[in-house]
């Protein structure tokens, strides 16, 4: 009896801390400068108009930005000093960087950071009555969205940059339900309701009025964390960091968002343990942050049928049930991933260049660079934009009033090749004529568009 129990006890053992070799994936670098009794947190990535390359690490006691443009040279530039909390989160928006925490008081962090890499500025704090301290942050075009904390229910409000983004405007809310995170695209809203175990739509068109579509139980087990949309829009990824064991990955057909289908979940290959906590898609690749499984890149040509092919244990001590390893991940446009480690810091990692070649080797890719006529135009008060982009690069979109003066920032930021849209909400202006421009080094464009009240 003793022999078997201890035959038992080494199974269990093995199925619940098995662990392949890293495969298609190889460390250029782990950075590891800031480290307390207080664990890391999120990670977020940044390129600047000159294609340099940097991570962004929420730390212990601030936020930490490098340099990874040279893979034989990662180099912190600077460190950002914030409020001691164990949950940091940060966007950016042009050549700004917002930072929220979960201590009490630390507001919106706003950063400059067009003196990198030399350094970077803390611009402000942004805080107004009632609203001290964010969960998330989420950015689609110029506008934030802050999730949980302590505003009202912990549910959404929105921040407006489009006049100046060192000083942001508060627009609406959405206080239905606590929201632990949500991804907005196209002026829609996919928020996880982590308690409730709900997925909300919601409709952001309006940024003064955001109004809610439907929602549904995440199920089995369900505990929605993070949520991410494949590039047609038809296929909604969510992480479910709470609930029942095991934690999975779930793909929600939303073609017909009032009628979501589950059309498939997914695991780590061989593991059954791992608690899934972040997922962002870069075209046909998704790239999951799972705990002490680490980092895990899938194929996603199909999403019905995600396929692992690869994979960085960033927490190779075992595949627990905690919340121990790799928090948080970012993909950028070169194939360079970043990730965070509560324990061990930013990790810089290349995968198989076959892999990124062949998620950007779309036939469908344009051809030139192309600027459309707004639609509806004329307008009242939104409009959405489409461009093309041939290539990756940095791109700026804006709008200009007759006289020429600039009335918004659209877009700001280095962009990955493919169509793009973006929605204008113009309620703050007067009726008339306006004019915005696209611009890159290759190419610019300039169209008419008509405000009507």
């Amino acid at each position: 009896m003793k022999k078997l129990s201890i035959f038992i006890l080494l199974l269990v053992s093995v199925s619940s801390y098995s662990q392949l070799p890293n495969s298609n994936m190889s460390l250029l670098a782990n950075k590891n400068d800031h480290f307390t009794s207080t664990l890391y947190s999120a990670v977020w990535g940044y390129t600047a108009d000159d294609g340099r390359e940097y991570a962004i690490l929420g730390c212990p006691n601030g936020t930490a930005f490098y340099d990874i443009t040279d893979t034989t040279n990662i180099v912190e530039v600077d460190f950002l000093p914030g409020l001691t909390s164990s949950w940091r989160e940060m966007k950016t928006f042009g050549k700004f960087a917002y930072i929220v925490s979960e201590a009490g008081g630390s507001g919106l962090q706003i950063v400059n950071l067009k003196y990198m890499p030399d350094s970077v500025s803390l611009v402000g704090t942004f805080t107004f009555s009632g609203y001290t301290r964010t969960h998330t942050i989420s950015q689609s075009g110029p506008y934030l969205y802050m999730n949980g904390g302590d505003y009202q229910n912990g549910g959404i409000f929105v921040l407006d940059l489009t006049q100046d983004p060192r000083v942001p405007v508060k627009r609406g809310e959405w206080e239905v339900e606590y929201i632990h995170d949500c991804r907005v695209v196209n002026d829609t809203i996919w928020g996880a309701g982590i308690f409730d175990g709900n997925i909300y739509v919601i409709d952001a068109t309006n940024k003064d009025n955001l109004v809610s579509v439907t929602n549904w139980l995440n199920v089995p087990q369900p505990g929605p964390h993070n949520t991410a949309l494949t590039t047609d829009r038809r296929f909604l990824f969510v992480t479910d960091e709470i609930g029942g064991s095991p934690r999975l990955l779930k793909i929600w057909n939303v073609e017909n968002v009032m009628n979501p289908v589950q059309a498939a979940t997914w695991q780590p290959t061989g593991i059954t343990t791992s608690i899934v906590h972040n997922v962002e898609i870069n075209g046909n690749l998704a790239v999951v942050a799972h705990y002490s499984a680490g980092v895990r890149l899938l194929d996603i040509t199909n999403p019905t049928a995600p396929v692992e092919i690869a994979w960085y244990d960033t927490y190779p001590a075992n595949n627990s049930s905690n919340f121990n390893g790799c928090w948080g991940v970012y993909m950028f446009p070169s194939g360079k991933i970043i990730a965070s480690d509560r324990q061990t810091g930013l990790y810089v990692l290349n995968p198989s260049s076959v892999l990124v070649n062949n998620n950007n080797n779309n036939q469908n890719l344009p051809k030139s660079f192309a600027l459309k006529q707004n639609y509806p135009n004329p307008f009242n008060p939104s409009t959405k934009i489409e461009y093309s982009l041939p290539k990756n690069i940095y791109v700026t979109l804006k709008v200009y009033n007759v006289l020429g003066k600039e009335v918004a920032t659209l877009v700001d930021k280095f962009e990955t090749a493919g169509n793009h849209k973006v929605s204008y909400d113009a309620s703050n202006l007067p009726s008339g004529a306006y004019f915005y421009q696209i611009k890159t080094n290759d190419f610019s464009q300039t169209k008419k568009m008509t405000l009507v009240k």
